[in-house]
């Protein structure tokens, strides 16, 4: 590599280097690669579609955030302003609260973000029937990495739900932080996990 970053210089075009040893190295490469791919027998993948349906999730994002979170998924989380609660007056959209029914042997978890008050919003999820277990408050705005992970944990606590099995479903970009500082399975961006 020069100093500009790029194999070969300046009119590179970055195609494979004719070094010898080159295909030794693409062998090693491809035989370390295919030694860290499980190989899984087909009723294990067979169980673990049906997982991620029940969990109304693709195939690969579960597959995903399984590998990346060591075991399965037992509860979500939903930013309100992915379950589209942005006021106080907001209902649940009916099609999300079809979602959210769907999810099987999972936790169902609404961060209220403000203005919106955690009490307030749980009060009326109960009384409209949503299919959520719990609101909790949602990491303030603009809120630090610290402040952050002590409150998605925060959330988390009363059902002794371990971060690392949890999946954020969230709306914003600042919401993506909260994967991170909480140490979470995952992100799904709300437009994807709804549609």
């Amino acid at each position: 590599m020069t100093d500009r970053g790029v194999r070969g210089g300046l009119g590179h075009n970055g195609g494979p280097t004719l070094e010898r040893g080159a295909s030794w190295r693409r062998h090693c490469w491809g035989a370390a690669r295919r030694q860290l791919l499980p190989t899984l027998p087909l009723e294990v993948i067979r169980t673990r579609v049906a997982r991620a349906k029940a969990l109304g999730l693709d195939y690969p994002t579960y597959a995903t955030i399984r590998a990346t979170g060591g075991g399965d998924i037992v509860a979500f989380l939903f930013s309100s302003n992915a379950l589209r609660l942005l006021r106080e007056r907001d209902e649940l959209p009916k099609a999300h609260t079809a979602k959210l029914s769907a999810i099987e042997r999972a936790g169902r978890i609404a961060l209220a973000c403000p203005p919106l008050e955690a009490a307030r919003l749980e009060a009326r999820l109960r009384e409209s029937g949503a299919p959520l277990d719990a609101a909790r408050p949602a990491p303030g705005f603009p809120a630090g990495w610290g402040q952050q992970r002590g409150a998605l944990l925060a959330a988390l606590a009363p059902e002794r739900l371990s971060p690392g099995r949890v999946v954020l479903v969230g709306d914003t970009s600042f919401e993506r932080e909260w994967c991170a500082a909480g140490m979470l399975a995952g992100y799904v961006p709300a437009e994807t996990y709804f549609s």
